[in-house]
């Protein structure tokens, strides 16, 4: 499911939203998740799962088009961890 499939699902549960309250809703919730996170926090959804982010060290990598060694930074990537129901849903 992409983005706007998941806002044209709720417009169609909630017909007395408009779809632009619906997409600012949406906006709204994925950029507090994102602003959590940037302030390396966590955000867990009981039930569904926890969002965090993980430290990457810097390290050598290489180009795989011409073999040349590159530098890659460290970095911070995002992680996500399913909570026990998603986890006891996917698996019936």
């Amino acid at each position: 499911m992409i983005r706007s499939e998941l806002v044209q699902q709720l417009c169609d549960d909630n017909p007395e939203l408009s779809p632009s309250d619906i997409e600012r809703i949406v906006s709204a919730f994925f950029d507090k998740i994102v602003d959590q996170l940037a302030q390396n926090g966590r955000v867990e959804l009981r039930g569904f799962g926890a969002f965090s982010t993980r430290e990457r060290d810097a390290r050598t990598g290489r180009n795989p088009r011409t073999g040349e060694i590159v530098a890659v930074d460290a970095k911070r990537v995002p992680y996500f961890k399913p909570g026990k129901e998603m986890r006891a849903r996917l698996n019936v």
